[in-house]
């Protein structure tokens, strides 16, 4: 380890307090408040250690290092001389400091994309993996608005309301942050591959997690905690009663955030979960300006506003636009996506996640192509945010 620049050993350090089993950022966070940096914990004597936060973690800190440390390093150091790639330690100027408000800030983050947008107002914008169309078509534009209004959207890049809030982010000043439970190098689910691949350039994807640590079900909670740390508040689009989006909700309430709930149907499943946070103290909210007004987060210009609305591509259908592209629509001919999509789709119901596989169409274009067909009277949405051929397509 001698021969490495100064950096590169505070690094190896870091590195090894993240990886050290059984050390939790809790007990972490005071061993550095009472040693400083990494190096000067590791040459602590374990009764030092037991007495600051406990003999688990004293024991944790002096573990030796797994076989594989070395390997792991050099991992990490090749990963981060990729372009956009960044690796911000806890005493890091770069390091979110909203995060640093949070009993246990990991250690380590690894970023891919803009650092800037960990630094910038922001809200969280979470909901069901299995929306509505509704839902989905609301999250995006209340992402789009609220980022157009320069506050950055953070999601967990899951699929349904996550997704569709980040592609609502990456239409406005504000970009979108992807917070996500799997290590920087890895995408899931792999439906959204090409929607990460642009949040890394546009935006920013932050995880805790070290590289090549595949999904785990545990992992997603730590993961919303994360989301809840790095935001002023939390928007709730559609959830079920036993739901991921609620857990991020509780935690960002317990570390003083505001939580907000977009009400649905009393009939609707997705809408329980919202209104159960509604019931809790949540604040029901109709309108994207009625969260910057509660956040006290001023409203750009109605000019800002209309330059900022983004041109739609050649083919894309604006979900705001639908009535007049109906009529377009159902009387051009199917696209060659549309085509493709309609063969795709076979003759039972299907999820988004299935034909974005079958396709392999990017998001954007996959949820625009549904769009069309379904204007024209070829596929019809079935609850659950399943699709199926109309029965006359």
């Amino acid at each position: 380890m001698h021969t490495l620049p100064a950096t590169d050993i505070e690094l190896a350090a870091w590195l090894r307090l993240s990886l050290a089993p059984g050390l939790k950022p809790a007990a972490l966070r005071l061993l550095l408040s009472a040693f400083g940096l990494p190096e000067a914990i590791f040459e602590q004597s374990p009764e030092a250690l037991a007495g600051i936060a406990g003999e688990a973690a004293a024991r944790a800190v002096l573990a030796p290092t797994s076989p594989e440390f070395d390997a792991q390093f050099a991992t990490v150091i090749a990963w981060r001389e990729l372009p956009g790639n960044h690796l911000v330690a806890l005493d890091d100027p770069a390091y979110p400091p909203t995060l640093l408000t949070m009993p246990d800030p990991p250690p380590l983050l690894y970023i891919k994309g803009r650092l800037d947008l960990l630094h910038t107002r922001a809200i969280a914008v979470v909901g069901s993996r299995s929306a509505t169309p509704q839902g989905v078509e609301d999250a995006e534009r209340f992402a789009r608005e609220l980022s157009v209004a320069g506050v950055t959207i953070v999601s967990g890049l899951a699929l349904g309301i996550d997704g569709a809030a980040h592609r609502g982010g990456l239409e406005g000043a504000g970009g979108t942050v992807a917070v996500i439970g799997t290590g920087a190098d890895l995408v899931y689910p792999s439906a959204h591959h090409a929607l990460a691949r642009q949040i890394a350039v546009q935006g920013a994807i932050v995880s805790e997690w070290p590289l090549g640590t595949p999904a785990r079900a545990a992992n997603f909670p730590q993961r919303n905690r994360l989301i809840a740390g790095l935001v002023s508040g939390v928007l709730i689009v559609e959830a079920a009663m036993r739901s991921g989006s609620l857990i991020t909700a509780r935690l960002a309430n317990e570390m003083g955030r505001d939580i907000f709930a977009l009400p649905g149907s009393v009939h609707a499943p997705l809408s329980r979960g919202c209104h159960r946070m509604i019931k809790q103290g949540a604040k029901l909210v109709e309108t994207p300006d009625e969260v910057l007004e509660e956040l006290g987060f001023a409203k750009p210009s109605a000019a800002a506003s209309a330059c900022a609305s983004p041109v739609p591509r050649d083919g894309e259908v604006r979900a705001d636009s639908a009535p007049a592209a109906a009529s377009a629509v159902a009387s051009s001919a199917i696209t060659a996506e549309g085509q493709r999509l309609l063969a795709a789709l076979g003759h039972a119901p299907t999820t988004l996640e299935i034909l974005a596989t079958r396709t392999e169409m990017e998001g954007a274009v996959l949820q625009n192509t549904l769009l069309q067909l379904e204007l024209a009277g070829r596929l019809t949405v079935l609850p659950g945010g399943r699709f199926m051929r109309a029965s006359h397509g």
